[in-house]
């Protein structure tokens, strides 16, 4: 049986074979800062499609199927209340996490989770987005936190 192809993993690997090599030219800073180019903008275009006309909940929701192709175990919880619409985005499993590995990268966390975060508050001014607990530092989940202002 063939091996089937997984672009988001395919994806994952490209970031961490390019963030290495800037990383050795031009200083891990640097190469964080550019590879970040352009990242809010692209954000905005795939998590917009999501959650523009939806909750945070249902719309991050929707990106369950995908998750769960490239090996991740997502959980969404609603966590709105006061007028902010807000959600909790767990991850059991991260395929990052020894695929970063592969590169010399300790950690996916800040090539993969924090650029994530932070093309998400560029990209949707209001949002607040953190990460509150990191498999790579021992914890037995991911959880980010994802807020802004209820519709």
């Amino acid at each position: 049986m063939a091996e089937q192809k997984n672009p988001v993993a395919d994806i994952f690997r490209k970031k961490f074979e390019m963030f290495a090599k800037l990383k050795a030219e031009i200083g891990e800073q640097k190469a964080w800062e550019k590879m970040f180019e352009g990242y809010p903008e692209r954000q905005r275009k795939n998590m917009g499609a999501l959650i523009d006309n939806a909750t945070l909940a249902a719309g991050f929701s929707k990106g369950i199927p995908l998750y769960k192709q490239i090996g991740m175990d997502m959980e969404v919880i609603d966590i709105s209340h006061e007028g902010m619409d807000a959600v909790l985005e767990i991850q059991r499993a991260c395929p990052a996490l020894s695929m970063c590995k592969e590169y010399g990268i300790e950690s996916p966390c800040h090539v993969i989770c924090e650029m994530d975060v932070e093309a998400s508050k560029k990209a949707f001014p209001g949002m607040k987005g953190e990460i509150l607990s990191r498999k790579a530092e021992g914890s037995c989940v991911c959880i980010f936190k994802y807020e802004r202002k209820g519709k």
